[in-house]
């Protein structure tokens, strides 16, 4: 419940702060209408020609590109804002001021900093998935629920603890953002699933750049396409990750030299 509050409090100040530029709400909103207008054209172009895509349906796509706009806007609305923040922090010498607080410097350097407005892409892509599961017919039960549930947590999981360990790698290097940037324009390929690519460059999308566990595993749990194995693969390895990140920041802390030092 303390680290609920804690969220709570960063969200609204990130209200607060978006609500002195209202007009941002209408550039974002436009920014987002593009980028779905994008997804949505590239679909109709294919699907113009053929079927099906690999095997998947058009509404299965559809469920693709809502799953990718869920964790692009949990990305962008907190991840990418206050683990830039973070990096900020450490090369100014002013991380100091989170270590010394009484709650968890970790859970700090990572919800403190929210861009409000980016929840439009979350709003979008659960509007994309409604209409994707009316299309299939599917009957969204429970047992189906829960493992989108599950798989959808996983995803967000594992894309938090990789961009914490890049982020971390900020106590020994200096331009970090540009590795940042390199995972933001190949989470892009996102927006397909990734069977569709070829072997190397799917191996990279699922094993490199974890952008098979946080779009494509969640997608295939709506469109009953997710085995056990698979989802079983997801939780295991959003644990590991979660960990390895914790024990790599608490050794980047310690190698942390800041204003006081």
């Amino acid at each position: 419940m303390r680290y609920a509050r804690v969220l709570w409090l960063f969200f609204k100040l990130g209200l607060l702060s978006e609500l002195e530029y209202r007009v941002n709400f209408f550039v974002q909103l436009l920014q987002s209408l593009l980028s779905l207008a994008v997804s949505l054209g590239g679909l109709s172009v294919i699907f113009d020609h053929t079927e099906q895509l690999n095997g998947w349906l058009p509404a299965e796509l559809l469920a693709v590109v809502g799953v990718y706009f869920l964790i692009g806007g949990l990305i962008n609305t907190v991840i990418q804002p206050s683990l830039t923040r973070f990096m900020q922090d450490i090369r100014e010498g002013t991380l100091d001021f989170t270590l010394m607080k009484p709650v968890d410097a970790q859970v700090m350097v990572s919800v403190r900093q929210m861009q409000i407005w980016k929840l439009i892409d979350f709003a979008l892509g659960a509007a994309l998935l409604v209409v994707a599961l009316i299309q299939l017919g599917a009957l969204f039960g429970v047992t189906q629920a829960l493992t989108f549930g599950i798989a959808l947590v996983a995803g967000g999981v594992i894309v938090y603890s990789f961009w914490m360990m890049l982020a971390t790698l900020s106590f020994w290097f200096v331009r970090v953002e540009n590795i940042l940037v390199i995972f933001e324009s190949m989470y892009e390929a996102g927006r397909w699933p990734v069977g569709i690519y070829p072997g190397w460059l799917r191996f990279m999308l699922t094993f490199l750049v974890p952008v098979a566990f946080a779009v494509t595993v969640p997608a295939e749990a709506l469109t009953a396409r997710l085995t056990l194995e698979t989802l079983a693969g997801a939780v295991a390895l959003a644990s590991v990750l979660l960990v390895v990140s914790r024990v790599f920041w608490r050794y980047g802390v310690r190698n942390y030299t800041g204003a006081s030092a």
